[in-house]
């Protein structure tokens, strides 16, 4: 007589394969959560040593770095590599030249500075992005702070017009400037204007330092330039936007911003006087971005924040009592 051997059924092993699909459902989001928790947090981490340097860089030089070379001699990020344990790849940006006097072999393009700005440093790139590289050199995921209108308010001096008073809403003050040129005969510096933390009356942990930008992706019309920070025009960012916005940014060149892109974020040019260049702050985290205050504090600033407080933080002299989120 032949016994009967124990064992699940069709209907049994159907059931427990059901189960375990619905576990791993379940977990897979959990897991997700995790590594984005865990990226966001090196992102924060990314900031708070981005802004330690503007620290070691004021130390230094009394002054914060410009914020860039008008489009295309250096910005911020070249400036800030001593202080952020690239001291190899500083020594090998070269500053001579500006403004392409006597000639144009200096920009951040050039041969000479692709040692530099074709390289990806981690401490300039958030984990929540994909890394993008365009005409040969990288971008990152960091901006510092240009106000609260638009940009190339500094332009070796405050400007009057759409960028001073923007819809109504004037410029207060920000902790970087872009340092403008003379365009009649490219003789030289207008002005380098900079500013030290003396200089921002509202107070360091009331005022933005740097905040989170995105990669562009390429679609269908080719580049997209934010991010592109070793670029004067894509090195900063303005708070008249709120962070994510769904508004789009304004670029210096419609051939700058690719709206086919699906992980693009709104954006057309060229701008224009009255709707002057203007960059939200921008990140791949869900709700929000996250941003470093002038004191070194790393903050993280919601999608519905609201927009007088948002303007508020960026402006190193508005004189605003505006109580900052937590």
């Amino acid at each position: 007589m032949r016994r009967s051997r124990p064992g699940f059924t069709l209907v049994e092993l159907l059931v427990v394969i059901a189960i375990i699909g619905i576990l791993i459902a379940l977990l897979l989001p959990a897991v997700q959560a995790a590594r984005e928790a865990a990226r966001r947090m090196q992102c924060g981490n990314n900031l708070k040593q981005i802004a330690l340097a503007a620290h070691n860089y004021q130390t230094a030089n009394t002054v914060l770095p410009v914020g860039s070379y008008s489009c295309c001699w250096g910005s911020w990020l070249a400036a800030l590599l001593p202080y952020l344990e690239e001291e190899s790849s500083a020594g090998l940006y070269d500053w001579d030249y500006k403004y392409d006097v006597p000639d144009s072999s200096r920009r951040y393009g050039s041969t000479i500075n692709q040692r530099v700005t074709g390289r990806r440093y981690a401490t300039y790139t958030c984990p929540s992005d994909s890394p993008t590289t365009q005409y040969g050199i990288t971008c990152h995921n960091y901006v510092c702070n240009y106000g609260n209108t638009g940009f190339v308010v500094y332009d070796g001096d405050v400007k009057t017009g759409a960028e001073k008073v923007l819809n109504g809403v004037p410029f207060g003050g920000a902790p970087f400037s872009i340092s403008g040129w003379d365009t009649a005969n490219h003789a030289g510096y207008i002005k380098v204007l900079t500013f030290a933390f003396r200089d921002i009356s509202d107070g360091l942990s009331s005022t933005l330092m740097f905040s989170e930008t995105v990669q562009g992706k390429a679609g269908s019309i080719g580049a997209d330039l934010r991010g592109f920070s070793w670029w004067g025009y894509g090195s900063g960012f303005e708070s008249y936007l709120p962070p994510n916005s769904s508004q789009p940014d304004i670029m210096q060149d419609a051939g700058y911003c690719d709206n086919t892109g699906s992980m693009n974020p709104p954006c057309y040019g060229p701008h224009s006087a009255a709707n002057p260049m203007t960059m939200a702050a921008r990140s791949r985290h869900a709700g929000g971005v996250q941003a470093a205050m002038c004191d070194g504090s790393v903050r993280f600033f919601s999608n519905d924040v609201e927009l007088a407080v948002w303007r508020a933080a960026s402006t190193s002299q508005g004189g605003e009592a505006v109580d900052m989120p937590e």
